[in-house]
């Protein structure tokens, strides 16, 4: 079983499609969190140990998961993935670059 954690920034539109998009497949289970304080699901150290992998919309998110969370990582990977907030959750162009951009790790 392989846990990835999706991670953007109010875990309202990025994060939350992916964990719907990618938690169905044999073998994966998936969450969502926010950078956030407001976020729906705020980022914890709980959720980073938690996942094996830890994929995150933009750098500004890879940054703050690793200045807040170091002692959590224990080496785990945090792969950017470069999705600007630029869509509407579930929104079938933002559904597109998820499936291309997570395409080498399916």
């Amino acid at each position: 079983m392989r846990n990835w954690l999706f991670v953007c920034s109010r875990n309202r539109l990025r994060s939350p499609t992916a964990e719907a998009m990618f938690g169905t497949l044999p073998g994966t289970e998936t969450m969502s969190a926010g950078t956030s304080p407001d976020a729906d699901n705020p980022l914890s150290g709980e959720l980073i140990e938690w996942a094996d992998t830890i994929f995150v919309m933009e750098r500004v998110h890879r940054t703050r998961v690793q200045r807040r969370f170091r002692r959590h990582l224990n080496g785990k990977r945090v792969i950017c993935l470069d999705i600007p907030d630029d869509y509407a959750a579930m929104d079938p162009a933002l559904m597109a670059l998820l499936t291309k951009r997570m395409a080498q790790f399916l």
